[in-house]
Protein backbone atom coordinates (compact mmCIF):
# COMPACT_ATOMS: atom_id res chain seq x y z
CA UNK A 1 0.00 0.00 0.00
CA UNK A 2 1.13 2.94 -0.76
CA UNK A 3 0.59 6.07 1.37
CA UNK A 4 0.56 9.66 -0.27
CA UNK A 5 3.45 12.16 0.87
CA UNK A 6 0.48 14.67 1.52
CA UNK A 7 -0.49 13.06 4.82
CA UNK A 8 2.56 13.04 6.52
CA UNK A 9 4.08 15.99 5.58
CA UNK A 10 1.28 18.28 4.61
CA UNK A 11 0.04 20.70 6.91
CA UNK A 12 -3.71 21.27 5.70
CA UNK A 13 -4.15 17.20 5.21
CA UNK A 14 -1.94 15.60 7.76
CA UNK A 15 -4.29 16.89 11.03
CA UNK A 16 -4.54 13.07 11.77
CA UNK A 17 -0.97 12.05 11.81
CA UNK A 18 0.12 15.55 13.55
CA UNK A 19 -2.34 14.91 16.19
CA UNK A 20 -1.33 11.37 16.97
CA UNK A 21 2.92 12.81 16.42
CA UNK A 22 2.17 15.83 18.82
CA UNK A 23 0.21 13.61 21.39
CA UNK A 24 2.76 11.13 21.41
CA UNK A 25 5.73 13.35 21.83
CA UNK A 26 3.58 15.40 25.35
CA UNK A 27 3.47 11.92 26.68
CA UNK A 28 7.03 11.28 26.06
CA UNK A 29 8.22 14.95 27.41
CA UNK A 30 6.05 14.35 30.98
CA UNK A 31 7.00 10.42 31.30
CA UNK A 32 10.23 9.53 29.66
CA UNK A 33 11.80 9.57 33.03
CA UNK A 34 8.97 7.12 34.41
CA UNK A 35 9.54 4.60 31.22
CA UNK A 36 12.64 4.91 30.13
CA UNK A 37 14.08 5.14 26.81
CA UNK A 38 10.78 3.38 24.90
CA UNK A 39 8.89 6.70 25.08
CA UNK A 40 12.15 8.96 23.34
CA UNK A 41 12.67 6.58 20.84
CA UNK A 42 8.60 6.84 20.10
CA UNK A 43 9.06 10.75 19.82
CA UNK A 44 12.26 9.97 17.61
CA UNK A 45 9.64 7.70 15.65
CA UNK A 46 7.03 10.23 14.95
CA UNK A 47 9.26 12.87 13.97
CA UNK A 48 12.55 12.48 12.56
CA UNK A 49 11.83 9.55 10.04
CA UNK A 50 9.74 12.50 8.25
CA UNK A 51 13.01 13.67 6.63
CA UNK A 52 13.42 11.17 4.42
CA UNK A 53 10.11 11.59 2.89
CA UNK A 54 10.53 14.70 1.29
CA UNK A 55 13.88 15.94 2.06
CA UNK A 56 13.71 18.74 0.58
CA UNK A 57 10.89 20.58 2.16
CA UNK A 58 13.26 20.59 5.13
CA UNK A 59 16.45 22.33 3.19
CA UNK A 60 14.50 25.08 1.96
CA UNK A 61 15.20 28.12 4.10
CA UNK A 62 17.44 26.33 6.45
CA UNK A 63 19.61 29.46 6.95
CA UNK A 64 16.48 31.45 8.76
CA UNK A 65 17.25 28.55 11.34
CA UNK A 66 20.36 30.26 12.02
CA UNK A 67 19.73 31.53 15.38
CA UNK A 68 18.95 27.74 17.45
CA UNK A 69 21.29 26.34 14.82
CA UNK A 70 24.30 28.43 16.35
CA UNK A 71 22.84 27.84 19.70
CA UNK A 72 22.95 24.24 19.87
CA UNK A 73 26.33 24.00 17.73
CA UNK A 74 27.50 26.49 20.98
CA UNK A 75 26.04 23.47 23.58
CA UNK A 76 27.71 20.91 21.38
CA UNK A 77 31.37 23.13 21.49
CA UNK A 78 30.60 23.27 25.62
CA UNK A 79 32.48 19.78 25.58
CA UNK A 80 35.56 20.88 24.89
CA UNK A 81 35.91 22.63 28.48
CA UNK A 82 33.29 20.75 29.90
CA UNK A 83 33.84 19.45 33.88
CA UNK A 84 31.90 16.65 32.71
CA UNK A 85 32.45 15.72 28.99
CA UNK A 86 30.55 12.57 29.01
CA UNK A 87 27.84 14.08 30.40
CA UNK A 88 27.72 16.97 28.57
CA UNK A 89 28.59 15.14 25.15
CA UNK A 90 25.02 12.44 25.52
CA UNK A 91 23.04 15.98 26.85
CA UNK A 92 24.28 18.11 23.60
CA UNK A 93 23.36 15.33 21.17
CA UNK A 94 19.89 14.82 23.27
CA UNK A 95 19.62 18.60 23.02
CA UNK A 96 20.34 19.05 18.92
CA UNK A 97 17.81 16.21 17.97
CA UNK A 98 15.07 17.60 20.36
CA UNK A 99 15.74 21.38 18.27
CA UNK A 100 15.64 19.16 15.22
CA UNK A 101 12.13 17.26 15.84
CA UNK A 102 10.65 20.55 16.89
CA UNK A 103 11.60 21.98 13.60
CA UNK A 104 10.30 18.90 11.84
CA UNK A 105 6.74 19.54 13.40
CA UNK A 106 6.94 23.42 12.26
CA UNK A 107 7.68 22.58 9.12
CA UNK A 108 4.70 20.01 9.02
CA UNK A 109 2.00 20.52 11.73
CA UNK A 110 0.10 23.12 11.21
CA UNK A 111 -1.03 25.31 14.89
CA UNK A 112 -4.32 23.80 15.17
CA UNK A 113 -2.92 20.13 15.03
CA UNK A 114 -0.75 21.28 17.94
CA UNK A 115 -3.40 22.58 20.00
CA UNK A 116 -5.42 19.51 19.03
CA UNK A 117 -2.68 17.21 19.41
CA UNK A 118 -1.21 18.81 22.52
CA UNK A 119 -5.09 18.78 24.36
CA UNK A 120 -4.96 14.70 23.71
CA UNK A 121 -1.67 14.04 24.84
CA UNK A 122 -2.57 16.22 28.22
CA UNK A 123 -5.75 14.43 28.87
CA UNK A 124 -4.00 11.07 28.94
CA UNK A 125 -0.96 12.55 31.35
CA UNK A 126 -3.31 14.25 33.94
CA UNK A 127 -5.65 10.84 33.44
CA UNK A 128 -2.57 8.80 34.31
CA UNK A 129 -1.36 11.12 37.28
CA UNK A 130 -4.86 11.00 38.61
CA UNK A 131 -4.62 7.29 38.73
CA UNK A 132 -1.35 6.94 39.76
CA UNK A 133 -2.41 9.91 42.83
CA UNK A 134 -0.10 10.73 45.33
CA UNK A 135 0.61 13.64 47.29
CA UNK A 136 4.00 14.92 48.77
CA UNK A 137 5.17 16.97 51.42
CA UNK A 138 7.29 20.18 50.52
CA UNK A 139 9.82 20.39 53.21
CA UNK A 140 10.49 23.64 52.51
CA UNK A 141 6.86 26.08 52.67
CA UNK A 142 5.63 22.43 54.72
CA UNK A 143 2.53 22.15 52.51
CA UNK A 144 1.18 18.84 51.27
CA UNK A 145 0.73 19.00 47.58
CA UNK A 146 -0.69 16.80 44.43
CA UNK A 147 2.45 15.58 42.72
CA UNK A 148 0.64 12.53 40.72
CA UNK A 149 3.44 10.53 38.37
CA UNK A 150 5.46 13.18 38.15
CA UNK A 151 6.98 13.30 41.98
CA UNK A 152 6.23 17.60 40.86
CA UNK A 153 3.80 19.81 41.99
CA UNK A 154 5.41 22.53 39.65
CA UNK A 155 5.21 19.99 36.70
CA UNK A 156 1.37 18.69 37.48
CA UNK A 157 0.81 22.43 37.45
CA UNK A 158 2.34 23.23 34.24
CA UNK A 159 1.04 20.52 32.39
CA UNK A 160 -2.82 21.83 33.93
CA UNK A 161 -2.12 25.24 33.46
CA UNK A 162 -1.15 24.39 29.47
CA UNK A 163 -4.00 22.16 29.30
CA UNK A 164 -6.39 25.39 30.27
CA UNK A 165 -4.56 27.75 27.92
CA UNK A 166 -5.19 25.58 24.79
CA UNK A 167 -8.67 24.91 25.79
CA UNK A 168 -9.38 28.44 25.89
CA UNK A 169 -7.43 29.30 22.33
CA UNK A 170 -9.38 26.59 20.73
CA UNK A 171 -12.79 27.44 22.13
CA UNK A 172 -11.85 30.81 20.46
CA UNK A 173 -9.78 30.59 17.02
CA UNK A 174 -10.36 26.64 16.33
CA UNK A 175 -13.90 24.67 16.81
CA UNK A 176 -15.40 23.69 14.21
CA UNK A 177 -19.21 23.97 15.47
CA UNK A 178 -20.55 23.12 19.46
CA UNK A 179 -19.30 19.58 19.04
CA UNK A 180 -16.23 20.77 19.22
CA UNK A 181 -16.55 22.48 22.75
CA UNK A 182 -18.29 19.24 24.13
CA UNK A 183 -14.98 16.89 23.48
CA UNK A 184 -12.79 19.84 25.00
CA UNK A 185 -14.93 20.34 27.81
CA UNK A 186 -13.49 17.32 30.01
CA UNK A 187 -9.86 18.33 29.20
CA UNK A 188 -10.32 21.91 30.34
CA UNK A 189 -12.62 20.32 33.89
CA UNK A 190 -9.48 17.74 34.46
CA UNK A 191 -7.14 20.67 34.12
CA UNK A 192 -8.49 23.18 35.87
CA UNK A 193 -9.40 20.62 38.89
CA UNK A 194 -5.41 19.16 38.67
CA UNK A 195 -4.20 23.03 38.98
CA UNK A 196 -6.39 23.50 42.18
CA UNK A 197 -4.89 20.33 44.04
CA UNK A 198 -1.39 20.76 42.72
CA UNK A 199 -0.88 24.64 44.25
CA UNK A 200 1.86 25.42 41.63
CA UNK A 201 2.63 29.08 42.36
CA UNK A 202 4.03 29.35 38.94
CA UNK A 203 1.22 27.96 36.72
CA UNK A 204 -1.67 29.99 38.41
CA UNK A 205 0.08 33.04 38.49
CA UNK A 206 1.28 32.65 34.62
CA UNK A 207 -1.81 31.18 32.78
CA UNK A 208 -3.55 34.71 33.33
CA UNK A 209 -0.69 36.82 31.74
CA UNK A 210 -0.49 34.56 29.11
CA UNK A 211 -4.58 34.55 28.38
CA UNK A 212 -4.15 38.13 28.57
CA UNK A 213 -1.53 38.32 26.01
CA UNK A 214 -3.96 36.52 23.71
CA UNK A 215 -7.48 38.44 24.78
CA UNK A 216 -5.11 41.66 24.03
CA UNK A 217 -4.04 40.48 20.71
CA UNK A 218 -7.26 39.35 19.61
CA UNK A 219 -8.97 42.35 20.21
CA UNK A 220 -6.24 44.56 17.99
CA UNK A 221 -7.69 42.44 15.09
CA UNK A 222 -10.68 44.78 14.33
CA UNK A 223 -8.41 47.57 14.53
CA UNK A 224 -6.21 49.31 11.59
CA UNK A 225 -2.54 48.46 11.80
CA UNK A 226 -1.92 52.22 12.94
CA UNK A 227 -4.34 51.90 16.06
CA UNK A 228 -2.98 48.47 16.78
CA UNK A 229 0.63 49.82 17.31
CA UNK A 230 -0.47 52.89 19.28
CA UNK A 231 -2.51 50.26 21.20
CA UNK A 232 0.84 48.06 21.55
CA UNK A 233 2.96 50.77 22.80
CA UNK A 234 0.21 51.83 25.27
CA UNK A 235 -0.01 48.69 27.04
CA UNK A 236 3.60 48.28 27.20
CA UNK A 237 4.00 51.22 28.86
CA UNK A 238 1.21 50.33 31.26
CA UNK A 239 2.02 47.06 32.05
CA UNK A 240 5.85 48.09 32.78
CA UNK A 241 4.31 51.14 35.26
CA UNK A 242 2.11 48.80 37.19
CA UNK A 243 4.64 46.69 37.83
CA UNK A 244 6.86 49.07 39.03
CA UNK A 245 3.77 50.66 41.11
CA UNK A 246 3.32 46.91 42.47
CA UNK A 247 6.99 46.68 43.41
CA UNK A 248 7.09 49.68 45.16
CA UNK A 249 3.85 49.60 47.36
CA UNK A 250 4.64 46.01 48.20
CA UNK A 251 2.03 44.39 46.30
CA UNK A 252 4.56 41.93 45.63
CA UNK A 253 4.22 40.26 49.04
CA UNK A 254 0.67 40.77 49.02
CA UNK A 255 0.86 38.39 45.76
CA UNK A 256 2.97 35.87 47.28
CA UNK A 257 1.16 35.96 50.25
CA UNK A 258 -2.02 35.01 48.53
CA UNK A 259 -0.74 31.78 47.29
CA UNK A 260 1.26 30.80 50.61
CA UNK A 261 5.06 31.72 49.43
CA UNK A 262 7.45 34.11 51.06
CA UNK A 263 10.31 36.90 49.64
CA UNK A 264 12.44 34.03 49.61
CA UNK A 265 9.68 31.94 47.06
CA UNK A 266 10.39 29.13 49.19
CA UNK A 267 13.94 28.84 49.11
CA UNK A 268 14.57 29.96 45.62
CA UNK A 269 16.14 33.56 45.89
CA UNK A 270 19.05 31.43 47.83
CA UNK A 271 19.06 29.06 45.01
CA UNK A 272 19.84 32.32 42.81
CA UNK A 273 22.27 33.88 45.17
CA UNK A 274 23.83 30.13 44.86
CA UNK A 275 24.00 29.98 41.19
CA UNK A 276 25.00 33.68 41.05
CA UNK A 277 28.26 32.53 43.05
CA UNK A 278 29.03 29.33 41.12
CA UNK A 279 29.02 31.20 37.92
CA UNK A 280 31.63 33.92 38.72
CA UNK A 281 33.88 30.83 38.92
CA UNK A 282 33.65 30.39 34.83
CA UNK A 283 31.97 33.39 33.88
CA UNK A 284 32.10 33.63 30.24
CA UNK A 285 32.02 29.71 29.06
CA UNK A 286 30.28 28.50 32.67
CA UNK A 287 31.06 24.81 33.57
CA UNK A 288 30.05 23.00 30.43
CA UNK A 289 26.13 21.76 29.12
CA UNK A 290 24.66 19.70 32.24
CA UNK A 291 28.03 19.66 33.48
CA UNK A 292 27.08 21.34 37.45
CA UNK A 293 25.10 19.18 38.65
CA UNK A 294 26.79 15.78 38.52
CA UNK A 295 27.24 13.29 41.29
CA UNK A 296 30.56 13.54 42.89
CA UNK A 297 31.06 17.53 42.40
CA UNK A 298 31.21 18.81 46.15
CA UNK A 299 28.81 21.99 45.23
CA UNK A 300 26.11 20.14 43.95
CA UNK A 301 25.93 17.36 46.89
CA UNK A 302 25.81 20.30 48.83
CA UNK A 303 22.91 21.77 47.10
CA UNK A 304 21.05 18.54 47.19
CA UNK A 305 21.26 17.60 50.87
CA UNK A 306 20.29 21.20 52.15
CA UNK A 307 17.47 20.81 50.10
CA UNK A 308 16.92 16.96 51.11
CA UNK A 309 16.57 15.59 47.19
CA UNK A 310 17.66 12.35 48.09
CA UNK A 311 17.75 11.21 44.57
CA UNK A 312 20.83 13.54 43.57
CA UNK A 313 19.44 14.42 40.19
CA UNK A 314 16.84 16.42 38.96
CA UNK A 315 17.55 19.99 40.40
CA UNK A 316 18.31 23.01 39.22
CA UNK A 317 18.62 26.80 40.35
CA UNK A 318 14.89 27.25 39.26
CA UNK A 319 15.70 30.42 36.88
CA UNK A 320 16.32 30.00 33.58
CA UNK A 321 19.20 32.19 32.86
CA UNK A 322 21.55 31.63 36.31
CA UNK A 323 21.40 27.46 35.40
CA UNK A 324 22.58 28.76 32.16
CA UNK A 325 24.99 30.96 32.81
CA UNK A 326 26.49 28.50 35.29
CA UNK A 327 26.73 25.73 32.39
CA UNK A 328 27.17 27.94 29.66
CA UNK A 329 28.47 31.56 30.81
CA UNK A 330 27.70 34.88 29.59
CA UNK A 331 27.54 33.25 26.01
CA UNK A 332 25.05 30.90 26.77
CA UNK A 333 22.72 33.27 28.48
CA UNK A 334 22.51 35.37 25.28
CA UNK A 335 21.76 32.99 23.03
CA UNK A 336 19.02 31.61 25.35
CA UNK A 337 17.84 34.88 25.72
CA UNK A 338 17.68 35.64 22.12
CA UNK A 339 15.88 32.26 21.17
CA UNK A 340 13.48 32.87 23.50
CA UNK A 341 12.63 36.35 22.98
CA UNK A 342 13.15 36.35 18.93
CA UNK A 343 10.15 33.72 19.81
CA UNK A 344 7.94 35.40 21.24
CA UNK A 345 8.46 39.13 19.74
CA UNK A 346 8.36 37.39 16.54
CA UNK A 347 4.37 36.65 16.98
CA UNK A 348 3.49 39.91 18.77
CA UNK A 349 5.28 41.58 15.82
CA UNK A 350 3.86 40.12 13.46
CA UNK A 351 -0.11 40.71 14.78
CA UNK A 352 1.17 44.34 15.49
CA UNK A 353 3.18 45.35 12.55
CA UNK A 354 1.71 43.03 9.96
CA UNK A 355 -1.22 40.97 9.21
CA UNK A 356 -3.17 39.50 11.65
CA UNK A 357 -3.46 35.87 12.06
CA UNK A 358 -4.95 33.50 14.54
CA UNK A 359 -2.08 31.21 14.47
CA UNK A 360 0.56 33.60 15.48
CA UNK A 361 -1.43 35.20 18.76
CA UNK A 362 -1.87 31.22 20.09
CA UNK A 363 1.87 31.30 19.85
CA UNK A 364 2.58 34.79 21.13
CA UNK A 365 0.58 33.36 23.85
CA UNK A 366 1.83 30.29 24.54
CA UNK A 367 5.68 31.11 24.25
CA UNK A 368 4.57 34.25 26.45
CA UNK A 369 3.45 31.45 29.33
CA UNK A 370 7.49 29.86 28.63
CA UNK A 371 8.53 33.21 28.88
CA UNK A 372 7.23 33.81 32.00
CA UNK A 373 7.63 30.26 33.84
CA UNK A 374 11.29 30.84 32.62
CA UNK A 375 12.12 33.02 35.65
CA UNK A 376 11.01 30.28 38.19
CA UNK A 377 11.65 26.77 36.22
CA UNK A 378 14.22 25.56 33.80
CA UNK A 379 12.47 23.53 31.17
CA UNK A 380 13.66 25.17 27.82
CA UNK A 381 17.14 24.80 28.78
CA UNK A 382 16.72 20.79 28.56
CA UNK A 383 15.78 18.33 25.95
CA UNK A 384 12.53 16.47 25.55
CA UNK A 385 10.54 19.45 27.41
CA UNK A 386 7.43 20.66 26.64
CA UNK A 387 8.20 24.02 27.12
CA UNK A 388 11.40 24.05 25.49
CA UNK A 389 9.32 22.40 22.06
CA UNK A 390 7.12 24.72 21.92
CA UNK A 391 9.40 27.84 22.15
CA UNK A 392 11.49 26.50 18.92
CA UNK A 393 8.62 25.36 17.28
CA UNK A 394 7.05 28.72 17.71
CA UNK A 395 10.35 29.72 16.12
CA UNK A 396 10.94 28.00 13.25
CA UNK A 397 6.90 28.98 12.48
CA UNK A 398 7.54 32.96 11.88
CA UNK A 399 9.08 31.04 8.50
CA UNK A 400 5.53 29.72 7.05
CA UNK A 401 6.10 25.87 5.90
CA UNK A 402 7.17 25.34 2.40
CA UNK A 403 4.24 25.02 0.29
CA UNK A 404 4.02 22.12 -1.96
CA UNK A 405 4.72 22.08 -5.69
CA UNK A 406 1.74 21.23 -7.96
CA UNK A 407 1.84 20.47 -11.08
CA UNK A 408 0.28 23.55 -13.55
CA UNK A 409 -1.05 23.54 -16.54
CA UNK A 410 0.63 25.37 -19.40
CA UNK A 411 -1.62 28.54 -20.94
CA UNK A 412 -1.51 28.07 -25.21
CA UNK A 413 -2.18 30.49 -27.07
CA UNK A 414 -4.44 29.84 -29.55
CA UNK A 415 -5.07 31.95 -32.42
CA UNK A 416 -8.20 32.13 -34.29
CA UNK A 417 -7.15 31.13 -38.38
CA UNK A 418 -8.09 33.96 -40.70
CA UNK A 419 -9.56 33.21 -44.17
CA UNK A 420 -6.72 32.55 -47.25
CA UNK A 421 -8.42 35.94 -48.52
CA UNK A 422 -7.86 37.86 -45.97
Amino acid sequence: MKIPKSLLIDPERNAVYGTFAVAISVFAFAYSTNFGKVLILAYYAVWLPLILVDYRRFLRHLSDAWLPLLFAAYICFSVFWSHAPGTTARAALQYFSHILCAYVAARTVSVRTLVVGSLIGIFVVLLYSLRVGGYALDTIDGTTNFVGAFGSKNQVGFFASLGLYFCFVFAIFYRRGWQSLVWTAPIGLLSLYMLAIAHSATSVASLPAAVGVVLLLAVSKVLSRRYRRVLFTVGACALVGAVMAALNLGLLDFVLGIFGKDSTLTGRTYLWEQGWEAAQQFPILGYGYAAYWVQGFAEAERLWAEFYITTRTGFHFHNTYIETLVELGLVGVTLIAMVILRSFWGHVSSVVFRDWRADSVVLAGAVGLMLLRSFFEVEILGPYFTASFIVYYGLFKLRPAPSAVRPQRACVAIHEAKPASG
